[in-house]
């Protein structure tokens, strides 16, 4: 046998040798382990819970609307005798702000709750969304309803969510969709009536609501513990605090201001 074989030989030895040491249990270093089991979700012991509340106010003078132009469409300018203002800044005695969605940001991770089974409605009356800003849990059903007699077509437009466009005629049934993933919060189109705009903020959990005229919000039934508490205003962004409660108190007075023309 000539040398050149009788080193080839020794090298695949040498390599089987080294290969089988260690029986194959060694990780490249640096290599991703799986990942350890989440820990159960806890429910909600109802005996302990409380709430935090609290107006959300403008500080500074509302913008100035002029009534929105509907001519493109007949109907909708015989469905608003004296024209409809935009919906963006809307204000209510002592400069309290509407269509603010506050909700619990983050804190309730650890917890679980159950999907609604009732729906949250989205109508288009008077060639407007009515309400201005919904607020739903991910998985609830969004029924959308066209009460006018004219054909509207709902367009939801997500960062983290799919996007869907779909036309409704008059005294057509209901939409109903959902959608999967937490986001505050949704733009929705008309594009028929490109005036048409709203909002869909959708929920990780049931701690949140829509303020109306009064700025009020009231979250309910939360376990103790600090959460960080969200407001969200389609025009002036967002603002957080930290709150933290304890059993069965109810904190009041978490206010929020923003300011007009930031």
């Amino acid at each position: 046998m000539n040398r050149k074989v009788m080193c080839w030989i020794g090298a695949v030895a040498f390599a089987a040798l080294v290969g089988g040491c260690g029986g194959g249990q060694s990780q490249p270093t640096g290599q991703e382990q799986p990942a350890a089991a989440s820990a159960a979700k806890k429910t909600v012991d109802m005996s302990t819970v409380g709430s935090i509340s609290g107006t959300i106010k403008l500080d500074g003078t509302a913008p100035k609307y002029r009534p929105i132009n509907m001519s493109a469409d007949p109907y909708c300018v015989k469905a608003n005798h004296g024209g409809v203002l935009p919906q963006e800044v809307v204000t209510g005695d002592g400069n309290t702000l509407a269509n603010v969605v506050v909700y619990v940001k983050t804190g309730a991770e650890d917890y679980s709750f159950p999907t609604p089974t009732d729906s949250v409605t989205l109508d288009q009356k008077g060639c407007m969304y009515v309400p201005h800003v919904v607020a739903l849990m991910v998985g609830q059903t969004l029924s959308v309803v066209n009460s006018d007699d004219t054909t509207h077509n709902i367009h939801p437009t997500p960062a983290d969510n799919r996007e869907w466009n779909k036309s409704q005629p008059p005294k057509a049934p209901p939409i109903t969709d959902s959608f999967a993933r937490p986001e505050v919060a949704i733009p929705v189109k008309c594009n028929v009536h490109p005036w048409m705009k709203s909002y869909i903020a959708v929920m990780a959990n049931p701690y949140y609501a829509v303020t109306d005229t009064d700025g009020k919000f009231d979250l309910k039934n939360l376990p103790p513990g600090t959460y960080t508490i969200e407001a969200w205003q389609e025009k002036y962004g967002t603002q957080d605090q930290t709150v933290t409660i304890g059993n069965k108190e109810d904190k009041t007075g978490v206010d929020f201001t923003f300011k007009a023309g930031s």
